[in-house]
């Protein structure tokens, strides 16, 4: 199996048609081998549109949402971006090929730890693991040039807004049910919050249970 031709493919006919253009972002979705970092069972299914399971019945987002996600972001060399939802690890190195520094929080210990094995093998360096709960933000590295939320929210606690910089962007997935929509927040200057409503979809929601311990890669 070819994956630089399935990747290529994906990019041209998934991501691009999405309106994912940006050649920073797909430089960086060209550059993370995304076959990597899926469960060895899914690998031949690494490129589908579509989501792929996780452990503990969590979700990869689908290749296009997830470079979309990180086009809206709009990162920057030197930005210290927070991500809640570690998951697989493949969006936090996505973030790393475009950031200077990831701080990312997962719950789940396991997911965590294989997170970082996949960040490992594919060489990112920039990107700090946390196990905990990040459904209240992370205080410790804030305030954060971008945050990205992978859980879904029925509404967007207010700390989040609070952690980020004035210039900061965050991306999150809002709502209950099968109407969810994937939002973008800047914070335009002081105490000035603009929003605007992206596109809709449905994902697990993200747990609110923490998980005290943790540790940095």
């Amino acid at each position: 199996m070819d994956f630089d031709i399935l990747r290529r493919t994906m990019i041209d006919t998934q991501i691009r048609t999405w309106d994912v253009l940006d050649p920073r972002v797909l430089n960086a979705v060209a550059q993370v081998k995304r076959e990597n970092f899926v469960a060895a069972a899914y690998r031949h299914l690494a490129f589908a549109d579509f989501t792929l399971p996780l452990e503990h019945g969590e979700t990869m987002w689908s290749p296009k949402m997830e470079a979309r996600v990180v086009q809206e972001l709009d990162l920057r060399e030197q930005d210290r971006v927070l991500e809640i939802g570690t998951g697989s690890g493949y969006l936090t190195a996505l973030i790393a090929q475009l950031a200077g520094m990831v701080h990312s929080v997962e719950d789940r210990a396991d997911l965590s730890r294989t997170a970082g094995n996949h960040l490992r093998i594919q060489g990112i360096q920039n990107a700090c693991l946390y196990i905990g709960d990040g459904s209240e933000g992370w205080a410790d590295n804030a305030p954060y040039d971008a945050i990205c939320i992978t859980g879904s929210l029925p509404v967007l606690p207010d700390v989040f807004k609070q952690q980020l910089t004035v210039g900061g962007r965050l991306v999150a997935i809002l709502g209950t049910g099968p109407a969810m929509g994937v939002r973008r927040i800047l914070h335009s200057r002081p105490g000035v919050f603009e929003s605007s409503e992206l596109f809709e979809t449905e994902i697990p929601p993200l747990r609110h249970q923490p998980l005290p311990a943790h540790f940095v890669f």
